[in-house]
């Protein structure tokens, strides 16, 4: 995969792609607090298969510029994506997982014009365990002094996920972080980011709502059977709100499916996009 830049709303993306851009295209977007390679080999499957992967960093995470006044809203981050849709040859497929997949949500609900030919939401919903929303927010913000070491890092990360074997290597965490002039190593994103995301009053569950029932292209919701954020009852929800999707249950996975079990869940995503 090589980098590309991409003109967002007011800023500049970063994205790896791969593949020939002549093929059907799918755009890989990850959660709050992630980068790109959180996929794992996910996108690599998908090129393997033939796909054309843009695997985009959203606005003030990894390598994709920091917005001037700290606006993360969502609003800005479907502008952000509507804007990068406009500049791919073909109109693809949108694999979103939590923050990224509410953001293709509702790019592909509150938009008259058909601008993804499928979407698949990564254990996120309209509505969203309470708990285990505050749970995933307070691991994400709670280092503002940041990581004297990698290995630092490593043990907070392996401390919030127990279920998750600890990697031999720290070369992927690294990725994720970025070593400033004080020493410490900090999370690869703005630390504003989520100040406003949650003040925001766009966190409701009604306009994540209206814009499902407003998806008119093949939906699949892929879950983590261990999800903290995503439960039995909300799985329900969005499928009576989607009535037309599609639901896989990845065993052994949490809220970070890709990460916890990518062989299993680069399957079921390849086997819904390939699907009549």
């Amino acid at each position: 995969m090589k980098t590309q830049r991409f003109q967002g709303h007011g800023l500049q993306m970063t994205a790896d792609v791969g593949g020939d851009p002549a093929s059907p295209a799918v755009v890989l977007l990850h959660g709050g607090g992630q980068t790109r390679h959180a996929w794992g080999s996910t996108a690599r499957a998908l090129i393997d298969a033939g796909w054309y992967v843009v695997s985009l960093d959203l606005r003030g995470h990894g390598d994709s510029e920091w917005d001037p006044n700290g606006d993360y809203s969502l609003d800005l981050q479907v502008e952000d994506l509507r804007s990068v849709l406009k500049q791919l040859p073909s109109r693809p497929a949108l694999v979103g997982a939590s923050l990224g997949g509410l953001v293709s949500l509702l790019t592909v609900g509150e938009t008259q014009e058909l601008v993804a030919s499928r979407l698949v939401l990564v254990d996120v919903t309209p509505m969203l365990d309470p708990e285990g929303e505050a749970r995933v927010l307070g691991f994400m913000t709670a280092y503002p002094q940041g990581f004297a070491s990698i290995e630092e890092a490593a043990d907070a990360v392996a401390a919030y996920l127990p279920h998750r074997p600890r990697p031999s290597s720290t070369a992927g965490l690294q990725r994720n972080l970025r070593l400033r002039p004080d020493g410490r190593y900090y999370w690869h994103w703005d630390p504003r980011l989520f100040d406003r995301l949650r003040a925001s009053p766009q966190f409701q569950a009604a306009r994540y709502e209206a814009a499902a029932r407003n998806v008119r292209v093949p939906a699949l919701l892929v879950r983590g059977q261990q999800s903290e954020l995503v439960s039995p009852e909300n799985v329900k929800h969005f499928l009576d709100l989607i009535p037309s999707a599609r639901y896989v249950d990845v065993a052994g996975a949490g809220h970070m499916v890709a990460g916890d079990r990518n062989d299993a869940f680069s399957a079921a995503v390849l086997q819904f996009l390939e699907s009549s």
